[in-house]
């Protein structure tokens, strides 16, 4: 399918590697030029010289930023003016529970997950409007339909950022600016090696059990596949996806058991 968006400009953060770099790779394979984003320079640029390889007709570039800064946010939006897409993105708070979710572990969530995102969109936005198209996607989590315990923390922000940008997204729609949430359960990241890790310590199992253990808790009865994800993200890009707004779109093997 032809999802007419070559030649459009897209920032994806949290871009360097995982959902972010899925998503880079599937824009760029739809003719979108992209910029990327991470902290660190040496992952950045080996990416960059990756994409640049897979896709010479297209314009890739990179911003080295912490987006959780003022400083860091206020670097990338001098250095990209102007974009068509904005893909949110960034790593979330650590499990935990109730007694380590004192005010500063509160405040780092919201400004890693959520706070981030909201002033990017500001940024951008409105020269969205101005062109008539735009497109928003926000990597969040399907705990934000399914919260669990330990992942409070990431599932408050994540679920602040899904309200703000509900809200947001009925104000844009006539000016043809969309705004979406994927919802990722299990997809097979380096996320996903960290969640192992600690379930490996916790039960005192060999990665392969934990692996399968992760897997099962999954309706498909495996992981996702990066590439899966990146796929979802370019169609809510598209311009077939202009009536599509405001919407959560859970890519998670069929787990939830909600009906909406």
């Amino acid at each position: 399918m032809e999802l007419g968006i070559r030649g459009k400009r897209a920032f994806i953060c949290a871009s360097s590697q995982g959902l972010g770099l899925a998503c880079a790779s599937a824009l760029a394979a739809e003719g979108v030029n992209i910029t990327l984003n991470g902290r660190g320079a040496a992952k950045l640029d080996d990416v960059v010289t990756t994409l640049r390889q897979a896709f010479p007709d297209i314009q890739v570039h990179s911003v080295v930023a912490d987006l959780t800064t003022v400083s860091g946010r206020a670097l990338i939006l001098a250095a990209v003016p102007d974009v068509d897409i904005l893909v949110t993105n960034n790593a979330g708070p650590p499990p935990g529970e109730l007694a380590d979710w004192d005010e500063s572990a509160l405040l780092g969530a919201m400004q890693a997950n959520f706070i981030p995102a909201v002033q990017l969109i500001r940024g951008w936005l409105p020269g969205m409007q101005q062109r008539r198209f735009g497109r928003v996607i926000n990597i969040t989590s399907a705990m934000v339909k399914s919260p669990h315990y330990m992942m409070g923390l990431s599932t408050s922000a994540r679920t602040a950022l899904t309200a703000i940008c509900k809200a947001i997204s009925r104000e844009v729609a006539a000016d043809n600016v969309t705004i979406n949430n994927l919802l990722p359960e299990r997809v097979d990241t380096p996320r996903q090696e960290f969640m192992l890790q600690r379930l490996m310590a916790q039960e005192g199992i060999d990665r392969e059990e934990a692996r399968l253990r992760n897997a099962h808790s999954i309706a498909a009865k495996r992981y996702g596949r990066p590439e899966e994800f990146g796929a979802a993200c370019a169609f809510l890009c598209s311009q077939q996806a202009s009536f599509i707004s405001g919407q959560n779109l859970q890519l998670d093997g069929g787990s939830c058991e909600a009906l909406m």
